[in-house]
């Protein structure tokens, strides 16, 4: 007879496919899924840091001189990098990250890291999306 997997509950989902790219995935043994987003999030965040993106929270120096909305959404960019989970919590802890304005390829690489939040948000409601659908 074959048991039945416990569930794991949407909450530790979620939080696990935070902290870990694709980490929903991975205690759903979905264990192809995983190494795919784990490897978009991770190729990502890389190509984000190599071309001199920032991982950092806007401080009132880079704010000075912005309206509000502008300021909002570079609040906003900041926080998406947040989203992808131990690679930017490893890089805030270990300062990889240079200044905001370090070359002349950093919006490119901002946009990198942003997107690498994105595929691991992707990732995590796509994972609870097949766990509801059980």
């Amino acid at each position: 007879m074959k048991r039945q997997a416990k569930a794991c509950p949407a909450m530790v989902l979620a939080l696990a496919g935070w902290l870990v790219p694709g980490g929903a995935y991975l205690l759903t043994r979905r264990y192809l899924q995983f190494a795919g987003f784990a490897m978009a999030v991770a190729v990502t965040f890389g190509a984000g840091l190599a071309m001199s993106g920032w991982c950092g929270w806007p401080g009132t120096a880079e704010l000075a001189g912005l309206d509000g909305f502008s300021a909002l959404v570079f609040r906003g960019g900041a926080a998406l990098k947040l989203l992808a989970g131990i690679p930017y919590l490893a890089v805030r802890a270990f300062g990889g990250s240079g200044s905001l304005l370090d070359s002349r390829l950093h919006e490119q690489g901002n946009t990198l890291l942003m997107m690498a939040g994105l595929l691991n948000v992707l990732s995590v409601s796509s994972a609870l999306d097949l766990r509801r659908s059980k």
